[in-house]
C-alpha cells in the first residue's frame, strides 16, 4: 500500500508535469497551434490530479487493526463528540475492550467539532430481547479519546461488567 510520503513524492512529479503542460499550453497560444485548447484541458486535468495527490499525502490512509475486535456498526454519530456503535449480543468483555479501541481508532478524524469538550465519547450497545416482542438497548461500555491527538495515550475505556449478566448465554 502506498504511504503518505510516497503520495507526496507523486504530488511533486505530477506538479512538475502540470507545469510542463501549462508551459506548452501557453506556447500553443503564442504560436497559434491547433491543439492549444486541448492543452488547456490537459493542464486543468493535471492540476486536479495534482491536487488530489496532495490531499492524499496529507491524510494517513492506513487503517489500524486491533486484534480481537469484532465487527461493529456505527448507529449514531453527531460528527462532533458523540458516537454509538452496535455490537453483537454474544460479545465478551475482552472482545468489547478490543472493539472499543478499534472504534476509537476508526472514528477519529481531525474534522470533528468539539465545542465544549475536547473528547470523543463512543458508547457500545447491543439489543436484547427480555421477552417475546420486546427489544431493549443495553449499553455495555464506552471509550473516551482526544479529538485533537491521533496517537492518544490517555484513552479511557469503561466496561460495564454488570450489564454482561443480562446478555443471553450462548449454547456452545
Amino acid at each position: 500500500m502506498i504511504t503518505t510520503s510516497e503520495f507526496f513524492q507523486l504530488t511533486q512529479w505530477a506538479g512538475i508535469a502540470t507545469l510542463i503542460v501549462a508551459v506548452l499550453a501557453i506556447a500553443g497560444f503564442l504560436f497559434k497551434w491547433g491543439v492549444r485548447f486541448q492543452l488547456v484541458g490537459v493542464t486543468g486535468f493535471m492540476a486536479v490530479l495534482t491536487g488530489g495527490l496532495f490531499a492524499l499525502s496529507l491524510v494517513p490512509i492506513m487503517r489500524t487493526v486491533i486484534p480481537g475486535a469484532v465487527r461493529f456498526s456505527v448507529i449514531y454519530d453527531n460528527g462532533a463528540t458523540q458516537a454509538v456503535i452496535a455490537v453483537p449480543p454474544t460479545i465478551t468483555e475482552t472482545e468489547l475492550d478490543a472493539t472499543l479501541r478499534q472504534a476509537a481508532s476508526d472514528l477519529f478524524s481531525y474534522g470533528r467539532l468539539g465545542q465544549e469538550q475536547d473528547q470523543l465519547n463512543i458508547r457500545a450497545r447491543t439489543i436484547i430481547h427480555p421477552e417475546l416482542g420486546v427489544s431493549q438497548p443495553l449499553y455495555l461500555g464506552n471509550v473516551k479519546r482526544s479529538l485533537r491527538n491521533r496517537e492518544d495515550e490517555q484513552i479511557q475505556i469503561e466496561i460495564f461488567s454488570d450489564k454482561f449478566a443480562k446478555l443471553p448465554k450462548s449454547s456452545a
